[in-house]
């Protein structure tokens, strides 16, 4: 090489630096990749991100690292079996899981449930909303350094926690739901029990509610940041509490009433802002929304008697056809597209997932954002891996 093949280039990390004697752009943006590790983020999730300085310029959610495989193991499983697994895409919403592929199967069986099997499961499928909330309420004030809302979170999730094991037997993964109704029986004097720790948790989350929904700190990290229009949640099929903080008043308890949800006056809890937090506060004020709701179908199942499930054949088959069953669950729209040839097993049992569709809205909330503010609007998106890794 001669002295004349020598050139001196200048390398800068942001998009903007001009250097040459012609105005050529010589910078370049620094590509980071947050994540697949588990303590990076909420799960294996990877984001590519670039980065002009501390800015993000362009992002990239990039799924598929924890793939479950949801949707073939179906296949190969009958509709007893199926439940296990729907219980756990997403994880905080077990309960809810198994209620879409339950209700699936009776539509296409043309099946009619026991009416107290219909209340009890409204008041289980409430009472997993609120202990799929908290777990949220209280991580992602934790992930901003404020570590004692979590203990108040974990507080209330264990006084619900405890009925619900008492009901079913599990913790996270209660299998209670069964085709023609609920597993069993609930306890002699569970209803009086499940209302009392409804009545704990209502008088002890202002606790939680004062100590953060205000904090000045809480408030510099969330107001206006990662903003998601109505437009743009509607674009990417956003659902549940991500949505109804931008201002979409979408929820099918109400719109499109499953069980007996119409007989019911469905608060929905809604913000314009589309900020951290306003999702946020969707989040907390429909624990209180939800507590309501539990207690008056506990009140109902009280009223009422007669069995609580149906006599199935043993071995169950679905009618030749198809249907679809959404529901709405903790984190949004959660569908069940099935397809049945008559067999024991689906010929094709689709899964629409709340956390999938909520997460591709990364790729426009995150451009323009700050590096240090990308831990809050990820946080702030409330979502399961296994949801999205379906």
């Amino acid at each position: 090489m001669t002295t004349g093949d020598l050139r001196e280039l200048t390398v800068g990390t942001g998009a903007g630096l001009v250097a040459g004697t012609g105005g050529e752009q010589l910078g370049t943006d620094m590509v980071l990749n947050i994540g697949p590790q588990h303590p990076s983020t909420h799960g294996v999730l990877r984001l590519k991100l670039t980065l002009d300085g501390e800015r993000v310029v362009a992002a990239e959610p990039i799924v598929g690292y924890m793939h479950r495989g949801a949707e073939k193991l179906f296949e190969v499983r009958d509709y007893r079996q199926i439940i296990v697994l729907a219980n756990r895409h997403d994880w905080l919403s077990a309960f809810a899981n198994e209620l879409g592929v339950v209700l699936a199967v009776e539509r296409l069986m043309g099946m009619e449930v026991p009416e107290r099997a219909t209340w009890l499961r409204m008041a289980l499928a409430e009472l997993n909303r609120v202990l799929n909330h908290l777990m949220f309420l209280g991580s992602y004030p934790l992930e901003m350094g404020a570590i004692t809302p979590m203990f108040y979170a974990f507080r209330e999730r264990e006084t619900l926690q405890a009925v619900m094991e008492e009901v079913s037997g599990g913790r996270i993964h209660y299998m209670f739901n069964r085709v023609g109704g609920l597993k069993e029986e609930v306890p002699s004097g569970w209803t009086g029990r499940a209302r009392a720790a409804i009545g704990e948790v209502r008088r002890r989350m202002p606790d939680l509610d004062n100590l953060i929904r205000r904090n000045e700190i809480f408030l510099a990290r969330t107001v206006g940041i990662g903003v998601l229009s109505a437009a743009d949640a509607a674009a990417f099929g956003a659902s549940g509490p991500v949505a109804r903080a931008s201002g979409l008043d979408l929820d099918l308890r109400r719109d499109e009433p499953y069980l007996a949800y119409d007989q019911l006056d469905v608060p929905v809890v809604t913000r314009t802002t589309g900020d951290c937090h306003a999702r946020f506060e969707v989040l907390l004020d429909q624990v209180y929304a939800s507590l309501d709701l539990a207690e008056q179908c506990l009140d109902r199942v009280d009223r009422l008697t007669g069995p609580i499930n149906t006599r199935l054949p043993k071995v169950l088959k679905a009618p030749e056809g198809h249907t679809y069953a959404w529901t709405e669950n903790p984190l949004g729209i959660n569908g069940y597209y099935l397809v049945s040839r008559g067999e024991k097993t689906p010929w094709r049992l689709k899964l629409r997932t709340a956390s999938y569709a909520n997460v591709q809205a990364l790729a426009t909330l995150l451009p323009g954002c700050l590096v240090p503010d990308l831990i809050a609007i990820l946080g702030s998106m409330f979502f399961v891996v296994g949801d999205i890794d379906k």
